[in-house]
Order: C-alpha cells, then structure tokens, then sequence
C-alpha cells in the first residue's frame, strides 16, 4: 500500500488495570472505526503503577499474560495490527526470567492476533524533575533492554522507541540504517519536560531521519502526583505535525504515503550525505 492509515491513541492510564484495559479497548474501537490498519497505544497503557510493576510483569511472562491476551484479542477482534504501548514483563526475550526487576516491553501484534515483534526500553529515566513527584527512577524498577528491534508491517518497515528513548538520537540513527520507513514512540512524558522538549525532539528525529514519527502518549492527571503531557503527535517525514491532541484520551489518525516519503528522501538525499 502506498498510504496507510495509521492511529495513534492517547490515554490516561491510572492505578485501575481493569479500567485501563476498558479505556484501551473503546479507543482501540474507535480508530478501527475509522479505517485504522494499525494503532499504536501509549507507553503504561495498562499499567501505570510503580510499586506493582513486579506484580504484573510475572504475570506477563508467557503470551497467555492479560495484558498479552487483551492485545491478541483486540487485533484479531478488529482486523487490526496494533502496537501495544509498553507493559511489564518480568523476563527477557530468550525467556530467562527476572526476579527484582521487569523489562518494559512494547509487544506489536498483527491483524491475526501473533506476536510479531517485541522490544524491551533501551534508556531508562531516571532524573530530577521540578514537578510534585520530584525525582523519577526507572532503573529501580526497570532493567534495561539490550537491542534494537524491526518489523514489517503494512505501513512498511517499522523501527520501535519508548519515551525517554526520544533523547539519544544515535537510536533512531542506528534504526534507519536498518532501513525503516516509520518509527512509533508510546509515551508518558512529564508535562515539565513535555512542554520543553517534547514536540522539537520528535520534529528533529522525523526530519533527520526521513521517518515518519507516530508519538502517542499519556495525556493529562494519572495520579494526584502526576501529570503527563500528552500531546500525542504524528510528524511526517518534512517535519511537519499531520495531527496532534493535547490532552485527554483520544485517538489521531493519519496516512503514511510511502511514496511521498520516497520523493522527499530522492529530492533530499540527505543519507548519502553523510560524511562522519
């Protein structure tokens, strides 16, 4: 295909996984209603509770996991590839299990409910941050992924990120090498560093890069403690914001034109530039 439609879904996730999963679901409904061949769901969709992440991520171990079955369910339901935010899984790729630490996972599922790609957060957040919470320590909690991760999908070769990936663009230089046409960035950005940082680093990464850049995020008050920034964002290849939504759950869509995307990197042949 050359244009695909593409959705991203904000969301504003609490300590409740149930209704998490309730609000994941609707919206997942609505961009399948409006034409979506994949949705990309924020980072802690399904979860956004610190203390219990070791508590879900053993549950998510297997593919029988909840949150593993409730994306099978929902793609095969709705025809849909979906692209499965983040979730804690207490076991690395090769199986081996974790015992004090989960991985944060972003799991891509195709149109039949497979687990087609998995990609484990490369760089973790842990920093002081002028907000109600303070300081924030991902590591804790966390233990970093070790590897970068391509897949096909219907919209083309698809690179995988995770929020405070966004700031090292050696990243996204390294994925484009592997050839890929878009990146997603499931997201939960403080609104501190959001409102600073957020829309010039993913326009930088789009237009360095010649990618498409899908950004859904967390988007409003997710605990009396913590607000994030929303602002879920698709940035084409030029830079330009096709669609954004500030704050609040909500799904944007948008058409990746792979062959538009061809004109600016032949017009621009930035890549062959290179020289260091």
């Amino acid at each position: 295909m050359s244009k695909t439609p593409v959705a991203a879904i904000q969301m504003v996730s609490t300590h409740d996984k149930d209704e998490n999963l309730r609000q994941a679901e609707q919206l997942l409904q609505q961009a399948a209603g409006q034409g979506a061949v994949i949705a990309v769901l924020p980072e802690n969709f399904a979860v956004l509770d610190t203390a219990n992440m070791p508590v879900h991520g053993r549950q998510e171990i297997v593919p029988e996991g909840p949150i593993r079955q409730f994306l099978a369910e929902q793609a095969r339901k709705l025809s849909m590839w979906i692209v499965g935010g983040s979730l804690p899984v207490a076991a690395r790729p090769d199986g081996e299990a974790l015992t004090e630490r989960v991985r944060a996972s972003c799991i891509v599922i195709d149109d039949q409910g497979r687990e087609v790609a998995r990609y484990d957060k490369i760089h973790l957040f842990d920093a002081q941050v002028e907000d109600s919470q303070g300081q924030y320590r991902e590591s804790d909690t966390f233990e970093p992924g070790d590897r970068l991760v391509t897949v096909e999908t219907p919209a083309g070769r698809l690179g995988l990120a995770i929020c405070y990936d966004l700031r090292f663009p050696e990243l996204f230089r390294q994925l484009r090498e592997q050839e890929v046409d878009w990146i997603t960035l499931p997201s939960a950005f403080t609104w501190q560093t959001g409102d600073a940082h957020w829309h010039p680093l993913l326009r930088a990464r789009a237009i360095e890069n010649q990618v498409w850049m899908v950004a859904p995020g967390q988007g409003g008050q997710n605990s009396p403690r913590r607000r994030t920034f929303g602002h879920t964002m698709i940035v084409d290849p030029w830079g330009r914001v096709l669609d954004e939504l500030p704050e609040g759950p909500g799904v944007i869509m948008a058409q990746l034109d792979s062959a538009w995307q061809q004109q600016v990197r032949q017009r621009m042949p930035v890549w062959e530039h290179r020289r260091l």
